[in-house]
Order: C-alpha cells, then sequence, then structure tokens
C-alpha cells in the first residue's frame, strides 16, 4: 500500500483529500503544519507527497524543496488555489511531478497520484 503525505494549512482541504485516496486504499498522513509534516517525512518516507503552495511558516516551494533534497526520488504534486507562472515556474524547476489548481478534481487527483506512484518525480534541475 502506497504511502502519501498530504500538507495543506486547511485542515478541511486536507481530509477531503485523503477521503479521496484512501478510497482507492492508499495510506495517507495528514498534516496541517509544515515541521511536523518534514518530520514525519524524514522518518517515514512517503511514496508521494501533496503539499499546498500557501501554508503558515512555509510555502511549498520550500517545503518541496527540502522534501526532494531528503528523498530525490520522491514525487511532489504542489496544490494551488493562486496560480502565477511564476511559481509554477519554480516548483517545475525543483522537480514537481504536477502543478494543480485548486479545487481539484477527483478524477484529475486520482490520475496525477497514480502518474506519480507509478513513474517518480522529475529530475531536479
Amino acid at each position: 500500500m502506497a504511502s502519501i503525505l498530504v500538507l495543506d494549512d486547511v485542515l478541511d482541504s486536507a481530509v477531503m483529500i485523503e477521503r479521496i485516496l484512501a478510497r482507492r486504499g492508499y495510506e495517507v498522513h495528514v498534516f496541517t503544519d509544515e515541521d511536523e509534516a518534514l518530520r514525519f517525512a524524514g522518518m517515514n518516507r512517503p511514496d508521494l507527497a501533496i503539499v499546498d503552495m500557501k501554508l503558515r511558516k512555509m510555502d511549498g516551494v520550500e517545503v518541496l524543496t527540502e522534501l526532494r533534497r531528503r528523498w530525490p526520488e520522491l514525487a511532489v504534486i504542489i496544490l494551488t488555489g493562486y496560480p502565477t507562472a511564476e511559481s509554477v515556474r519554480q516548483v517545475m524547476a525543483r522537480g514537481a511531478l504536477a502543478y494543480c489548481i485548486k479545487p481539484i478534481d477527483k478524477t484529475e487527483l486520482e490520475q496525477t497520484v497514480a502518474r506519480g506512484l507509478r513513474g517518480g518525480a522529475a529530475p531536479p534541475e
């Protein structure tokens, strides 16, 4: 069973993702705090991470960078409700698997997660 880390500062958003993915048989670990999520990832390598772009202490780019520093092959999906061309460029340059707009469609989420678990992440720049 694949282990998926979900980090979103809005608990309801993270729980919605958890419900969708748990129905598909994934083991989902939900976090609203960046430090807790990174601590978990450091001790329990997830198979994939889903990270919101706007967080409380860090932004998604910083979390992505730290996750990929620890686990270079980790597939990371970035979610945002505030897309910009610059943020797309930043996360893709740091090896994100995908940059998805919130609210994310259930089918898009399932397909992107499946793709990430099959092929891993893009190589870092």
